[in-house]
């Protein structure tokens, strides 16, 4: 049998997890590469023996998306599967016509392959763009069933941008654990709030291997909680899904992959940031609930801001500090640091493009529709340096900080700081807890009374 050459085009997460779950160990293909873009310096390393299988007792290489038509033709491929998320429906396409153009089928894995089934029930949290508030939503999921006196393990969509054989498996259960897994800022921006409320988070690579440490966790488990990523399809199959709309982006819904399936795969929809988005975005994102998928209960959300000194922040001159990836390929124009920031006073925004060095100036290079913000970019040392010089560079009177970890612990800040915090409020009903009380009735994980009363 003639074994068909494939090429995993991917970003280091949805490409090794599609691979791990369908080509490894499996006599019909030989995937001969990966291709790396959206996360800065992935390319250049392999997919190792260790974690490749006993097909690959050399690993895979790893290349720069850029060298795709090249790695078609030379490695003789016959099929490119794309792999990785948050992108808009032209640049998919655009990347199918190149593919194609160069001989090779162009693939997009579908749910069912890819969705490994836990022995203990599954909530997801996913959304449609990066920087829609899954994290806040999976807080307060977890608190939901914590008041119900349940044990919940979160497992965080993957980022395993350094030694992919050391971060097979991560468990984080303290602030410390962050250090000795040596993660980078875009790690620990969504593993530190879980473990500072008293939660385990797993991650790393294998999520077969994840979802049975998880399970089986020395701490206890009765929910595994998905935490996911970008607007990706969950990884584990779900018994509840949940996904997270965001009307400051309205009409992204339905434009980028693959959040438009992970929309049509909600049994419950979030509506979040009410309190900050116009009308018209609000019925934009309702209208498209309603057309792609008319029987998801839908909750009305916001995520309140609140800031520890707001006085500082009154008539100055403010350096907006927001999360990396949502200003990126996240493309916010409007984060919580900007709407505290007016809410509060003040006098204008700095724009720091002027001051960005290393690798921050770069980004703003890749990225030029970021505007007056910075982003805190932290997947490597080398960023987390230029990250510092940047913000000591600006010109500015205080530092406004809207990234979700306490960015100080990480980077030195010579300047006066504020730290803005955010969390899920529902609005009115239905809420997040009717659906969540239904889910405990249905997996008999009664422990307490029910939250919604009924």
């Amino acid at each position: 049998m003639t074994k068909r050459n494939v090429i995993i085009i991917g970003a280091a997460g949805r490409d090794f997890h599609n691979f791990n779950c369908c080509y490894r160990d499996n006599e019909s293909y030989n995937v001969v590469a990966f291709t790396a873009a959206q996360i800065p310096d992935i390319d250049g390393r392999k997919y190792p023996a260790e974690l490749a299988g006993k097909l690959y007792p050399a690993g895979i290489p790893i290349y720069a998306e850029s060298e795709l038509p090249r790695l078609i033709v030379e490695l003789k491929a016959d099929d490119c599967v794309f792999a990785y998320s948050d992108v808009p429906y032209q640049r998919v396409m655009n990347m199918s016509a190149l593919v194609n153009a160069a001989g090779a089928h162009f693939i997009l894995m579908g749910a069912k392959e890819t969705m490994i089934k836990s022995t203990k029930p599954v909530i997801a949290v996913g959304a449609v763009r990066t920087g829609c508030g899954k994290s806040q939503t999976s807080r307060r999921v977890i608190e939901i069933l914590m008041e119900q006196g349940l044990k919940v393990v979160a497992i965080r969509h993957p980022m395993p941008y350094g030694d992919l054989v050391a971060q097979k498996v991560q468990r984080f259960a303290t602030v410390e654990d962050l250090a000795k897994h040596k993660c980078t800022i875009e790690e620990m921006e969504e593993y530190e709030p879980h473990v500072v409320r008293g939660n385990v988070i797993y991650a790393g690579v294998d999520y077969e291997a994840i979802v049975r440490a998880a399970e089986n966790d020395p701490n206890g488990c009765d929910v595994i909680l998905w935490d996911g990523g970008n607007n990706d399809m969950p990884f584990y199959k779900p018994d509840l899904t949940i996904t997270v709309v965001d009307p400051h982006r309205p009409g992204h819904e339905l434009n980028y992959y693959p959040g438009e399936a992970t929309l049509r795969l909600a049994d419950v929809v979030v509506i979040n940031k009410m309190d900050s988005a116009s009308p018209e975005g609000i019925q934009t994102v309702r209208e498209s609930i309603m057309k792609v998928n008319p029987k998801a209960i839908v909750v009305d959300a916001a995520s309140p801001l609140t800031i520890d000194f707001p006085a500082m922040v009154k008539g100055k001159k403010c350096l907006v500090v927001e999360d990396g990836p949502t200003l990126t390929h996240g493309e916010m124009k409007l984060g919580a640091g900007t709407v505290a920031a007016h809410k509060f006073g003040a006098a204008e925004l700095v724009d720091p493009r002027a001051y960005a060095v290393g690798k921050l100036a770069e980004t703003f290079r890749i990225y030029p529709n970021i505007g007056t913000l910075l982003p805190a970019m932290g997947y490597g040392e080398q960023q987390i340096k230029d990250l510092e010089k940047t913000i000591a560079a600006t010109p500015c009177d205080v530092v406004v900080i809207a990234t979700p970890i306490d960015l100080k612990r990480i980077v030195k800040i010579d300047k006066p700081s504020v730290k803005i915090g955010y969390d899920l409020q529902e609005i009115g009903h239905p809420s997040l807890v009717e659906p969540i009380c239904e889910f405990i009735k249905a997996h008999k994980l009664e422990k307490k009374g029910c939250s919604c009363g009924c």
